[in-house]
């Protein structure tokens, strides 16, 4: 075992910072779908998609719940404005032009990754071709005796070729159209076109469980569309899945495929791409991020085959939610920027761009996402809420001048609201709306807050759903915004682009309040009050029983850390102790944060290279994590008192937070 003294790998593995390729093939696919194409001017009666599905349902002969089920988990009602997704598909139904998406220019962040060479068809370019044998838009087209063009921007249409292509399989089957939704699970199975059994299964139970449970929504065009519960309607067990390799960690409903990650020396003084572990035997896994790629999903498959880059545990396909796993859950992947919350995550990956939503977060992502979650929550008992389940964005920085550097995906218009609906841990209000703790909670599709910079710097996006809400310096949307000393050190303001988390909160972060006046509430962030628009008739927030830790008495401030480390005594003799770096906020007397988890101090010595895990120095000092800002981070629990949250008639009170290892 050779001793690693000073790492020398690339940038993407000591600051996480990604690599992004674009061939001629992939430039295609990056649609810019966040343009502001809208003039506000107002959209039509809200009820007109609702009639489209009953009007397809009837001419087509095909139960409206079945047509309306299947166009729920394809698009979730939405017609992202006539825009297609990755894979060319178009509208409520998600009807796949088989000639693919239009080919546009690449956003201006993207640069040619120079490993990539032209190859076999990229995951992308298999979905359209797998696509394009079942919801096909060309072949719909023809069934209802329309243009393409019609199919493409017209909802109504678009409806009426998925009654028709749903009709069709159900006759190519050689069975009736019945106006029983259970005899329609095979013509169902087949609407995504995809070749695996078991993905086919899954699509169809989802389909069939959104039409037992019901669904009511108000899609991206404003459009109220509500499916009636069924609760007598059941998913059907179906065929397994193909066999898939012993390395693979993935419940057994999801295509789950294994491409390993490399863990190998690269010269005398470095090594990648992973570290090898013993969890949760050496480390308690305690935390699940949530990535997006900003890649096309075939450049980061050749960029976790790279010792020499970053690395995470599972990928998923934008298309159909099919999941590739790369280092097994045991050991611990170099994913988030923090190889203190490395040593105590799993990391995951969505392929697509935070400033193309519409193209690349789709309702099959998120519900394999989910699924996946829901099963590694379970087998390592990790608590559904936010201060466990976060993104990339709410890592905390280690320590100062590591602030600037750190992502900021999945972004803003990641749906935490419907995700954790899908986990089955719905974010929502346990308390009344004065308490002094509050969640942050917008309704997604009609919080639609400005941002720039989806295609240009500068450039307004297009209206859009949106998890963030944005923080003021006073109770007025004329006063400035929150800056951020940590992310723009020089005293820059924060911005309203899309990727400057300066000013911003999201759905499912908690807060303790620190005013309200009208329409505003004020939250303690990063030492000092923050305000945000929260009006009774549109809620951004709601209350909430919740834990806090406040200075202890006679502490006029105290520190704030991106880690928890293990005391001095701890480190045993002849390895260096890490110093301790406070990040550049205090939290002054009488300030409160929430917290959810206690940590004790931890710190992996990863300065060899061999076959066994590496080391790991547990200390006994205990630190609680808060919700700081948009980021979580650490303060030790000895400098703060805890405070619990009022009782509550009938209510349980807030589970004590875990102690990791």
């Amino acid at each position: 075992m050779r001793k690693r003294v000073a790492p020398r790998l690339s940038s993407a593995v000591r600051g996480h910072r990604r690599i992004v390729c674009v061939t001629a093939a992939s430039a295609a696919l990056l649609v810019p779908l966040l343009i502001d194409r809208s003039d506000d001017s107002g959209g039509p009666d809200d009820q007109r998609l609702q009639d489209d599905y009953t009007a397809a349902a009837k001419e087509f002969q095909v139960p409206r719940s079945v047509l309306m089920g299947v166009s729920y988990l394809q698009s979730r009602w939405d017609s992202h404005q006539g825009a297609p997704s990755v894979i060319g598909g178009y509208g409520p139904m998600h009807l796949v032009d088989s000639a693919g998406p239009p080919a546009a220019t690449p956003p201006h962040h993207v640069t040619p990754h120079p490993k990539v060479r032209k190859a076999s068809p990229s995951p992308a370019q298999k979905a359209v071709e797998e696509a394009q044998r079942s919801a096909d838009l060309r072949r719909a087209a023809g069934l209802v005796g329309l243009p393409v063009e019609r199919l493409r921007t017209d909802d109504a249409a678009n409806v009426r070729g998925g009654a028709a292509l749903l009709a069709a399989a159900q006759k190519s089957l050689g069975k009736p159209l019945s106006t029983d939704p259970a005899d329609w699970w095979d013509a169902v199975s087949r609407f995504p076109g995809s070749n695996d059994a078991g993905s086919a299964t899954a699509y169809a139970n989802d389909v069939f469980d959104i039409i037992r449970k019901g669904a009511d929504r108000v899609t991206d065009a404003g459009q109220h569309v509500v499916l009636a519960a069924s609760p007598r309607v059941r998913p059907k067990a179906g065929a397994a899945g193909a066999a898939r390799s012993k390395n693979t960690e993935c419940p057994a409903e999801l295509s789950c495929s294994w491409l390993s990650a490399p863990y190998v020396r690269i010269d005398d003084e470095a090594y990648g791409n992973h570290d090898l572990a013993d969890r949760p035997k050496d480390q308690r896994i305690e935390y699940i991020v949530i990535h997006d790629t900003e890649a096309p999903l075939a450049s980061m498959l050749l960029t976790v085959q790279d010792p020499t880059e970053a690395s995470w545990h599972y990928s998923i396909r934008s298309s159909d939610g099919s999941v590739t796993q790369h280092v097994k859950t045991k050991d611990a992947a170099w994913h988030s920027g923090s190889q203190f919350v490395n040593g105590r995550s799993i990391g995951i990956e969505h392929e697509g761009f935070l400033r193309q939503p519409d193209a690349w977060y789709t309702e099959q992502m998120y519900r394999s996402s989910a699924r996946l979650v829901k099963y590694l929550t379970k087998k390592y008992d990790i608590p559904l809420d936010r201060q466990h389940i976060f993104g990339h964005d709410n890592v905390p920085a280690p320590t100062e001048d590591t602030i600037p550097d750190m992502h900021d995906d999945p972004g803003p218009f990641w749906d935490w609201r419907h995700y954790f609906d899908l986990l089955g841990a719905p974010l929502k209000a346990t308390a009344g709306p004065d308490s002094d703790t509050v969640m942050i909670l917008p309704e997604y599709a009609k919080h639609r807050p400005v941002f720039t910079g989806c295609v240009e710097s500068g450039e307004k996006c297009a209206t859009h759903g949106s998890s963030a809400v944005r923080l003021h310096t006073e109770p007025s949307e004329d006063s400035g915004l929150i800056q951020d000393p940590g992310r723009k050190p020089d005293g820059d303001d924060t911005t309203v682009d899309v990727n400057d988390l300066g000013s911003r909160v999201s759905a499912g972060q908690t807060f303790a309040v620190a005013g309200r006046q009208g329409d505003w509430t004020a939250i303690w962030f990063q030492g000092h009050k923050a305000w945000f628009k929260n009006p009774k008739d549109q809620p951004t927030a709601v209350g909430e029983r919740a834990r806090t830790v406040t200075p202890k008495e006679g502490r006029h401030e105290i520190p704030v850390f991106g880690r928890a480390l293990p005391e001095e005594s701890a480190y045993p003799e002849g390895m260096d102790e890490e110093q301790e770096a406070p990040l550049p906020y205090t939290i002054e007397e009488g300030q409160r944060y929430v917290t959810q988890s206690v940590v004790h101090g931890t710190y992996v010595d990863r300065s060899s290279f061999g076959d066994a895990p590496a080391p790991v120095v547990k200390g006994r000092e205990e630190y609680y994590e808060i919700q700081l800002d948009h980021r979580l981070a650490y303060v030790r629990a000895s400098d703060v008192d805890v405070k619990e949250p009022p009782a509550a008639a009938g209510a349980p009170k807030p589970a004590k937070p875990k102690a990791g290892s």
